[in-house]
């Protein structure tokens, strides 16, 4: 009744061969495989160790309806099918399909055994014409670093606890985040192999309205806000990304000036990390560099995250702090 880890991620979009160009040209993953049924057409894109499925089609119609693009399935690998969609549905899932529970919102979880090549199995997958028959090519995503979730005011605690008997989950940390007069709790939960983390996130609603409740106003409910890539070498990601055509958030330039006070030892890369807006942080373990995307959605939802990890293995509020000022800055300019 184990997870092992993240099979794929699947997102359902009303325009399939945008996405994947998005994908493919932009952040330079490969396109697998693909499939089409009679509700549904599907790519399975891939970068190092992630694997996304971009899905259009009926099937997607009501989601899509209701949230606009945004990711319907997270799939895990299981050591024990039955068993873990077992203990799911005991501990408050519902079912979701044949091996399929139900997350947050709309969000589902297929459980996948570990065996599995494409998902769903059984369909007639077309291998595509750039699959990587000679091995990985050379590409900046690694993995998959962790996948932040906005659930609605007052569901975090009870969210997390449905995880940890679901699924196993450990809890990792949590923290409590003020901005101005804005606030929101966190807490990190993953698997023991620590290969699926997830960031739950709510607003505290006694405080101003900001990011998350507009997150939340945007998706009609709980959702997947961003997922987060693990790259060796972020400054060069970045520049490169950017020149393919992705948008990042800007950080402003004094944040550089108190940077070079507050980590005096990454003085001499502050005009890369400047010139790139990439943000950097330092637990007891070492340090952490990351930037955000904007979203690429119409309805300004899920957006994705660059993180390079110089042995820093945690989520401090200084982390969580950078990525809320930077999206509720993008959130001002843009209103």
């Amino acid at each position: 009744m184990t997870v092992l880890s993240i099979g794929h991620i699947e997102i359902y979009t009303g325009d399939r061969a945008s996405l994947v160009d998005y994908f493919v040209s932009a952040l330079d993953l490969t396109d697998v495989a693909w499939v089409r049924t009679d509700d549904a057409q599907s790519s399975l894109l891939e970068g190092g160790d992630v694997r996304l499925l971009v899905t259009e089609g009926p099937i997607a119609a009501e989601y899509l309806d209701r949230h606009g693009d945004g990711v319907a399935d997270i799939a895990f690998i299981c050591d024990d099918v039955p068993a873990t969609r077992e203990r799911a549905l005991r501990a408050g899932a519902r079912p979701a399909g044949a091996t399929a529970v139900s997350a947050f919102g709309s969000v589902r979880h297929s459980l996948l055994p570990a065996t599995t090549r494409y998902a769903p199995a059984g369909l007639p997958w077309v291998p595509s014409g750039e699959t990587r028959a000679a091995g990985p090519r050379p590409g900046h995503i690694r993995s998959l670093d962790h996948i932040a979730v906005v659930l609605d005011p007052g569901d975090l605690a009870g969210r997390v606890e449905f995880y940890l008997e679901a699924f196993g989950f450990e809890r990792y940390s949590s923290e409590f985040i003020e901005v101005g007069n804005q606030a929101m709790d966190s807490i990190v939960a993953r698997n023991p192999a620590a290969t699926a983390t997830f960031t739950f996130l709510e607003p505290v609603t006694s405080r101003a309205a900001g990011q998350l409740d507009a997150f939340l106003a945007r998706n009609e409910g709980p959702g997947v806000q961003h997922l987060a890539f693990l790259v060796d070498e972020i400054v060069p990601a970045v520049r490169d990304f950017r020149d393919r055509g992705v948008e990042f958030l800007h950080t402003p330039g004094a944040y550089y000036d108190a940077l070079a006070e507050r980590l005096r030892e990454m003085s001499v890369e502050i005009g890369d990390l400047r010139d790139t807006s990439v943000l950097a942080d330092r637990d007891e373990w070492g340090y952490l560099l990351q930037l955000f995307t904007r979203s690429p959605y119409p309805r300004n939802t899920l957006f994705y995250e660059l993180i390079q990890r110089r042995g820093a293995r945690g989520f401090g509020s200084a982390n969580i702090r950078a990525l809320y000022e930077a999206v509720e800055r993008d959130r001002i300019v843009a209103e």
